[in-house]
């Protein structure tokens, strides 16, 4: 099943996505789940598929304004170099870091989130907004050191996800969060695909295009740390409730390694696209 998040006549709600070009608004009919994260949160999401069934009423997906999956989860923690063809790419562009034994991970906060169709925004003291197409994880069950045996049993779903980068920013120090979370910089959605969809494990293939020429295209299961690593380390270092989101690393083909380097600009269209949940939309536009 497909759930997402969404305005609709001026009123922030969820729903399910229910056919090609429709959805339902299951926030308007449970209202006791005020957001998608509610619904998630008692496991409810297991039958979402009846749920959706049950509502007679179906609004054109046309008719909606999309919000990030999660619009504002506690957390966000992004793996970094988590694909082997990217690290390799990053050493070749000069950056000479060794493989860490554990995964390397940052923070995002949710305002540098941005929902399925609308834009990025390159702000005003950088040119250099670079692409990285991601496989999103939404938790569905709260746990604090969660065993690599037992991670899928927290995981709601999947989306997809541009975990928009300034890279001048990102190299000011050894750290790299502050060229991570410019304001409304990280695409996420358009829906989540709930996990009973999805195996534990199974290779995805994944799609970055700009102005529709392919400039990633991958899958993962060339994840150098695999969902379940990331779950449990992250569970270790903090509990992990439901709507956090873990973005699960970029592979090859980020903007920044290429010679010339490229990097998105306003105008410009950025969809990344992973199988079996779909295509994540964003146009790019300058900080006003």
């Amino acid at each position: 099943m497909k759930l997402l998040s969404f305005v609709h006549q001026g009123r922030e709600t969820w729903g399910a996505v229910t056919g090609p070009d429709t959805v339902v608004d299951l926030g308007q009919a449970m209202p006791q789940f005020a957001t998608l994260t509610d619904y998630i949160a008692t496991g409810a999401y297991l039958q979402a598929q009846h749920d959706a069934t049950q509502q007679k009423t179906s609004i054109a997906m046309g008719d909606i304004t999309f919000l990030p999956v999660i619009p504002k989860p506690e957390k966000i923690v992004c793996a970094v170099r988590n694909y082997m063809d990217h690290h390799q790419e990053v050493l070749a562009a000069g950056m000479h870091r060794e493989l860490s034994e554990e995964p390397p991970i940052f923070l995002r906060v949710w305002r540098s989130q941005v929902a399925h169709g609308q834009p990025i925004i390159c702000p005003k003291v950088s040119g250099s907004l670079d692409w990285e197409g991601e496989l999103a994880v939404i938790i569905g069950k709260e746990g604090r050191n969660i065993s690599e045996a037992d991670a899928f049993d927290h995981v709601a779903g999947y989306s997809c996800y541009n975990d928009g980068s300034i890279r001048e920013w990102q190299f000011h120090a050894k750290q790299i969060a502050s060229g991570k979370n410019f304001e409304s910089t990280g695409g996420f959605g358009p829906w989540m695909v709930t996990a009973d969809e999805i195996a534990p494990n199974q290779e995805l293939k994944l799609i970055t295009r700009l102005n529709g020429e392919v400039v990633q295209s991958s899958h993962t299961g060339h994840m150098i740390f695999p969902i379940a690593k990331l779950i449990s380390y992250a569970s270790t270092i903090f509990t992990l409730v439901p709507g956090d989101v873990i973005a699960t690393g970029t592979p090859a083909g980020v903007g920044w390694s290429r010679k010339p380097q490229w990097f998105m600009k306003p105008g410009d269209v950025c969809e990344v696209e992973i199988e079996g949940i779909g295509t994540l939309v964003n146009p790019i536009v300058a900080q006003v």
